[in-house]
């Protein structure tokens, strides 16, 4: 009791609980109202804040990679990219030095399907990392698998359209995913290995992952390569078969998020290596494909992998929400020495996820600590929801919030290296890259599958195809034939009698025949769920 000026006040310590205003809480367990029974009053604040407050706890979900887990970690560099000097291709300072430590955030996810989902789903995993270094943020967003199903922003909605639940029914719909794909034939690689056990790892430890977009590295000199990304886990790869998804399913549809927390509580922590594949800038004409291409792998008999570090998780978040869900990645968020190369993919990518990330955290997402540079940070930004101070720098005239200034505002940094100043000449054109070649490399890819991967592979293609209409099975074949003589004909056996044998248009679209990509037997379920559920009756 606080017998100040003879006024006594409630109880309070450390541990007591109170609102948002302060205001210590004695009765968390009633709303106020007239009498025990009610009816309650308008002017119940405590409760009013309560409910308001839990009424807005989830932000708007992310529109893809809703459902994912992370970690805390660090990178350390090798001060080389294989056997030679980092430097030489790149100034960033986060790779020179050897046994250098930079702080990372990492958050793995599924793609397509909503926060609540399971982790057993075929699809490809986000693999996001954070690098909190002494130049700033820098983000490197990619995926588990190397390759994408497109090579142009401009089709990524779609590509997720088609791919996400049907608009009217709210389930995955096979039909719907091949009729995109057989109709964009340069995503036949990713379906090769979407479609393979590749496409169901078996938890976020034992995966790979990587930048997936093509990026260039700058040295000192301003002299540019481009680079690809690699992260390779030490705890080994594995992936799931269908039939072993499903049991795992039916056990325990957090099992990713689960098994990633409980590793590191118990001290076994997850490692990967970063790996870089270097290739000259430019177009070089000489391969049969673009580097620029996100469809298509760089050869390793080429470009070899080149160890750059390491990086372990070692730190599980304290808060769910405000470190894995409030994390806020960007393909634009570059430090010096880094750079953008002209993948088309990329380019649309830099500004949609930094603009998802306005529309779904804040326009001041960067100033929540998840997000934050650990470093200073002095802005002219001002005002925008949820401002919780400014990017001032000390000393700094507060009335100047604009820049050039002579009264003491903030000043333009001095270029250290040469900046990088690439060439660019061309007409302004909508027209696809040159190169295509959508089937070479799935051929590459179906022929270094083993057996029990290629027997998945057909196996689970056969039964998604299996309820598409004529047309889009025959596209599909086609592909694969173009792939692989074995490949081509394996699916084309597989389909033989099966699925509606009709072509688009020649009947209603049959609500039935929709099942989430990979699922089987799931008419079936639904009827269990009628015949052999228990009557009950009415209480």
């Amino acid at each position: 009791m606080d017998t100040t000026n003879n006024r006594p006040t409630n109880s309070e310590d450390d541990g007591t609980l109170t609102n948002r205003q302060g205001h210590p809480i004695t009765n968390n367990q009633n709303i106020r109202t007239v009498s025990n029974r009610g009816p309650a009053t308008l002017e119940n604040y405590d409760f009013i804040e309560k409910i308001s407050h839990f009424d807005r706890e989830k932000v708007p979900e992310r529109i893809v990679h809703a459902r994912g887990a992370g970690a805390h970690g660090y990178f350390e560099a090798y001060g080389t990219v294989g056997d030679e000097p980092v430097s030489k291709y790149t100034r960033a300072k986060l790779f020179q030095q050897k046994g250098k430590q930079t702080p990372v955030f990492v958050r793995f996810s599924t793609v397509v399907h909503g926060l609540h989902s399971p982790e057993t789903v075929r699809d490809p995993r986000g693999f996001a990392v954070k690098f909190y270094t002494e130049d700033g943020n820098w983000d490197l967003v990619g995926n588990n698998l190397k390759i994408f199903f497109i090579r142009d922003a401009m089709k990524f909605p779609d590509m997720i359209h088609a791919f996400r639940p049907d608009p009217v029914t709210n389930i995955q719909d096979a039909r719907r995913f091949f009729d995109f794909c057989a109709n964009s034939p340069e995503s036949f690689h990713m379906v090769t290995f979407v479609y393979s056990p590749w496409g169901i790892p078996a938890n976020y430890r034992m995966m790979q992952g990587s930048g997936v977009n093509t990026y260039k590295w700058v040295n000192d000199e301003g002299q540019a390569v481009l680079v690809k990304y690699h992260w390779e886990p030490k705890q080994g790869i594995k992936n799931l078969t269908v039939k072993e998804a499903e049991e795992i399913q039916g056990k325990n549809f957090s099992h990713a998020t689960q098994d990633l927390y409980e590793a590191i509580e118990r001290g076994d922590y997850p490692e990967w290596e970063l790996l870089v594949q270097l290739m000259p800038d430019g177009p070089n004409p000489e391969l049969d494909f673009d580097p620029l291409d996100d469809t298509k792998l760089w050869p390793e008999d080429k470009f070899p992998w080149r160890k750059v570090g390491r990086m372990v998780l070692n730190k599980n978040p304290e808060n769910f929400f405000n470190e894995v869900e409030q994390v806020a990645f960007g393909t634009g968020v570059l430090v010096d020495g880094l750079d953008f190369s002209d993948d088309k993919m990329l380019q649309g990518r830099t500004f949609s996820y930094s603009d998802t990330q306005r529309y779904r955290v804040g326009a001041n997402y960067l100033q929540l600590p998840i997000n934050a540079a650990k470093k200073r940070v002095a802005t002219n930004q001002e005002g925008g929801q949820l401002r919780y101070f400014n990017d001032k720098a000390p000393g700094q005239n507060l009335h100047i919030n604009y820049e050039p200034s002579s009264m003491g505002g903030l000043k333009e940094a001095t270029q250290t290296g040469a900046e990088y100043t690439p060439h660019v000449d061309g007409n302004l054109v909508r027209q696809s890259i040159d190169r295509h070649d959508n089937t070479k490399q799935a051929g590459d890819t179906y022929r270094h599958f083993e057996p029990w991967e290629k027997d998945e592979l057909i196996g689970n293609l056969v039964n998604d195809l299996a309820v598409c209409p004529k047309d889009i099975q025959d596209k599909m074949i086609a592909l694969a034939e173009q792939a692989d003589e074995e490949y081509g004909r394996r699916l084309r056996e597989g389909l033989a009698g099966k699925g509606p044998g009709l072509r688009v248009g020649d009947t209603e679209f049959a609500e039935e025949l929709q099942h989430p990509l990979g699922a089987k037997h799931t008419q079936e379920a639904v009827q269990d769920a009628i015949e052999k559920g228990r009557e009950q009756d009415p209480y």
